[in-house]
């Protein structure tokens, strides 16, 4: 149960999961999920471990130790610096093209979890949060930040390419491909 628990808590990252979550996620008796946390605690207390578990409004986190906060900002600082992966400029554009928006609505137009990245864009201050949604738990909502109009040589946002214009784009590709590269019939 402790391998569980952890890795629910690794996966929700910074949103964390409640003591209900956790119950509804393991199927698990409360006083159980409770005494497994407070093992969990316990280990993560050896000088030989990097994270801990707090107990954050009424969620459970794992969070990093105060006493290699150093390391981690060296980290930070080194992240800050280095180029943008696929999946960071996807997610960009996803919020340019439709901010304000969730990690949930973004989550569901990739298909795939953004919460690392967002905290990475957060990180870079080419997003930031613009507002919370009024949908149920009140979500918060990213748009860009004036950096990320500086990193992308950008005045405004309508500066950035219509849509169509990107997909007029990508089926020029597409026949210059097919031109170049299909095989000939005789």
């Amino acid at each position: 149960m402790e391998a569980i628990i952890e890795g629910l808590l690794f996966v929700k990252g910074n949103e964390g999961l409640s003591i209900k979550e956790l119950v509804e996620l393991t199927k698990v008796e409360e006083s159980i999920i409770k005494e497994t946390i407070s093992k969990l605690a316990e280990e993560y207390k050896s000088p030989n471990r990097g994270i801990k578990i707090e107990l954050l409004g009424n969620k459970y986190k794992l969070t990093t130790k105060e006493e290699h906060k150093e390391y981690y900002t060296n980290l930070t600082l080194e992240e800050t610096t280095s180029t943008l992966s696929q999946s960071a400029l996807e997610t960009l554009a996803i919020i340019a093209y439709n901010e304000p928006i969730s990690r949930i609505d973004i989550d569901e137009i990739r298909g795939l979890n953004s919460s690392y990245i967002i905290r990475k864009l957060l990180l870079k201050n080419l997003i930031q949060e613009v507002g919370r949604s009024e949908q149920a738990g009140k979500p918060r909502l990213y748009g860009v930040t004036n950096d990320f109009l500086d990193y992308f040589g950008l005045s405004t946002i309508d500066d950035l390419p219509a849509l169509n214009d990107v997909e007029e784009i990508d089926n020029e590709e597409e026949n210059l491909f097919e031109s170049k590269y299909k095989e000939e019939s005789n």
